[in-house]
């Protein structure tokens, strides 16, 4: 029988890295860690949001049948809203601290939570660069991915293009067809080195920069990728005036109430980690 005190009380551990995995990050944009979760709560923690995301999947239509983005995946924001015991594992302070160690901040705030569920069949995910949605003028911003079950090499995980994450704003592009064609040809033609990580076990997880360019190939398999994604930002950073449709709309979804200009601390982005808490 799971004991949820002793659960609770692990997710408020530290995980330690070292000087050299921090470096790391900052000099790629991305990093793959291993256990950062353990069997134990992902075995917990997995049934309860696999639950939410079948529940409130949206699709209508059988895979073959959506546009590109429709196709790469069940997507449910802010998980942790639906169910206190999402919260304490989103919310953890281990994770927290991961992230802003890595980017070398006294502190992180959320910004959102994200399940990623590539079904069977399920399409690729084009390269982008996920900080083109979000309403922000910083570099101080970090995405946790963490597999909920093991993903075997088939399955397939990301693909991070080192480095990038020190150009910024390379092109405005959302999610699709054209981003795919646009940023892998940049790619390309910049020979810039693309990193993939293999398998992961459960409970791994990779950490990468908001500028970061990223894709993930389709799922061939008969078996559900479920991954958990937590984005981080360092606490102190200010909204940014939208200068998109795109930032427009997550402003008004994850930062309620706030304004450009304002701290970028909705009651939806809570302080999950401090130095000197």
């Amino acid at each position: 029988m799971i004991d949820i005190t002793k659960l609770m009380q692990q997710l408020q551990g530290d995980y330690p890295l070292t000087e050299e995995q921090t470096k790391k990050y900052q000099e790629d944009g991305h990093i793959f860690l291993t256990n950062v979760a353990s069997p134990e709560e992902i075995t917990y923690y997995e049934q309860e949001i696999s639950s939410i995301v079948m529940e409130l999947n949206y699709h209508n239509k059988p895979v073959s049948e959506r546009d590109t983005y429709g196709k790469a995946f069940i997507q449910i924001g802010n998980v942790w809203e639906k169910s206190e015991e999402v919260k304490r594992f989103v919310m953890a302070r281990r994770f927290a601290k991961i992230a802003a160690d890595l980017m070398g901040v006294e502190g992180v705030r959320i910004y959102h939570d994200q399940a990623l569920f590539k079904e069977p069949g399920g399409g690729h995910t084009p390269w982008h660069q996920d900080q083109i949605y979000w309403p922000l003028d910083t570099d101080k911003t970090i995405t946790m991915w963490m597999p909920l079950v093991p993903i075997p090499q088939e399955v397939g995980t990301m693909t991070f293009a080192s480095g990038t994450h020190k150009l910024g704003y390379v092109n405005k592009q959302v999610i699709s067809d054209e981003s795919h064609k646009t940023l892998g040809q940049f790619i390309e033609a910049k020979g810039i080195p693309q990193v993939n990580y293999g398998a992961m076990a459960a409970g791994d997880a990779t950490f990468h920069s908001g500028w970061t360019m990223h894709s993930a190939p389709g799922n061939p398999t008969e078996h559900m990728r479920k991954v958990m994604t937590v984005i981080y930002i360092a606490d102190g950073i200010q909204v940014a005036e939208p200068d998109s449709k795109a930032r427009e709309g997550d402003m008004k979804s994850w930062f309620p109430g706030c304004k450009p200009g304002d701290p970028a601390a909705s009651v939806l982005n809570p302080l999950l980690y401090h130095r000197n808490a």
